[in-house]
């Protein structure tokens, strides 16, 4: 017990937690274990110092479901996805789940996919795919197979970099620019060529909630396969777009009804309203699913194919992406994303009106989030501001620098959340006026910012 006497753990036991006064097991494996109750309270107490998951503007990710879903989930924790000679059920509720993404991205016949832990390991299996079709295709015309590329812009994600660097993958990145956060068919078209794997448009940005010019990128490949008879693909990465632009904008096109969209990820943990640990990808027909990148094995008593980075996985977020499909349907995501959205166009004018701030792009196809920059020359910076807001009142808003060529635009970003209020939205508001009128008073920490100011260059 580490040196407390029997009255001491009896104490502990009636009265408190031992880890009160004691430290934390950390750097060595217990030689002894404890009662339930106090690896309970161990846990619960670490926990506390975290941010409340109600303030966290960060996040993409999904931090509250209904108490169904919560149930279902808690009761299928112990359920191996995987385990498809045991587990059927879960297998073809899998199966549900990809039909009905197929039928909302417009997939124009019979398709295949799969579950995913998130969008990392779908894109990673989505890219793998277009490599090995380019391979195929370039095998059957008897050319080289040797240096593949991959053009993205720089709004990507850090996992499509990952994905070159893990399975030797030329990346061809386009740079952003001041007031130009996405790319379009201009941008793509010096940097494709015969070795060109695909091309990657991002539906829903992480940096600002935009999305690529999917249309114009679609238009420029299919003139380039009829002058060079050359068929590049499109992967859409859809992690955060994926579950809005159905609902909110459903007539703009950037699924499979454009002819060179041959794959699609989405995040069901995003805004597909799912806790984390469950993602999707979604092929256009079975063909673009590279077969040699299927296996099979027996290792469960049933013959199974298997298309995954991950073996073993819970079923239990499989099951709750399934029960927000057929708790919500197109109306109740059509709902849930208005409700975010107006939310998220409130916060966007207080923002405007309250003449601190410039809004990126609101009057843009956007996800339910505002990004947001300082206006003219302050003695603070945006990482101030997301400082003070977190001191002062909890609030999690990140505070980063674009991508290259516009890594000098320093941007907040507040997403907003099915679980936000209206009267949250204006205390938020609130909280920014007050943040910025401390530092106002008081100035900021940050060197680089003072110094632009010093410099005459502050944006």
């Amino acid at each position: 017990m580490g040196g407390m006497t029997t009255g001491d753990a009896i104490a502990a036991a009636l009265y408190g937690n031992r880890f009160l006064t004691q430290p934390a097991p950390s750097t060595h494996f217990p030689d002894t274990g404890m009662s339930p109750v106090d690896a309970m309270r161990l846990v619960d107490e670490d926990l506390a110092m975290e941010g409340d998951p109600q303030r966290n503007l960060a996040t993409f990710v999904t931090t509250w479901m209904e108490p169904e879903a919560q149930r279902l989930i808690a009761e299928n924790l112990h359920r191996n996805f995987i385990d498809h000679a045991e587990y059927p059920i879960s297998a073809e509720i899998e199966q549900r789940c990809v039909r009905m993404l197929a039928d909302l991205f417009h997939a124009p016949g019979p398709t295949t996919g799969c579950r995913t832990q998130g969008s990392s390991e779908a894109i990673m299996l989505g890219a793998l795919s277009l490599k090995w079709k380019w391979r195929e295709r370039r095998k059957a015309a008897g050319r080289s197979t040797e240096s593949p590329n991959l053009v993205f812009g720089g709004d990507v994600h850090v996992v499509w970099e990952k994905f070159c660097r893990y399975f030797d993958v030329e990346p061809r990145i386009v740079p952003l620019a001041e007031d130009k956060y996405t790319i379009g068919p201009d941008d793509v078209e010096p940097h494709l060529d015969e070795n060109t794997i695909g091309v990657v448009a991002v539906v829903g940005t992480t940096f600002t909630g935009h999305k690529d010019d999917v249309v114009g990128i679609n238009d420029l490949l299919l003139r380039f396969k009829q002058e060079h008879e050359l068929d590049i693909p499109i992967h859409v990465d859809g992690a955060s777009g994926g579950f809005v632009w159905p609902f909110l904008y459903p007539e703009s096109k950037w699924d499979f009804r454009l002819e060179q969209v041959r794959s699609i990820n989405v995040s069901g943990h995003k805004y597909g309203l799912v806790y984390p640990g469950i993602g999707w990808l979604v092929f256009r027909e079975e063909s673009d699913l590279a077969q040699d990148l299927v296996f099979y094995e027996n290792y469960l008593g049933k013959t199974d194919a298997t298309f995954t980075l991950n073996f073993s996985t819970g079923a239990s977020m499989v099951l709750a992406q399934y029960y927000n499909f057929v708790r919500l349907g197109r109306e109740g995501y059509t709902y849930v994303m208005r409700q975010m959205q107006a939310n998220a166009r409130a916060l966007a004018r207080h923002a405007a009106e309250s003449g601190r701030f410039e809004v990126i792009g609101s009057d843009l196809e956007q996800l339910p989030l505002v990004a947001f920059k300082l206006a003219g020359k302050h003695t603070y910076d945006e990482s101030d501001i997301a400082w003070q807001l977190a001191a002062e009142r909890g609030w999690m808003v990140p505070a980063y620098t674009l991508p290259p060529n516009a890594e000098h635009v320093k941007i907040l970003r507040a997403l907003v959340k099915e679980t936000m209020s209206r009267e949250q939205v204006e205390r938020l508001s609130r909280d920014m006026h007050d943040a910025c009128e401390t530092l106002d008073k008081k100035g900021g920490t940050h060197e680089s910012e003072r110094q632009q100011v010093k410099q005459g260059s502050g944006y």
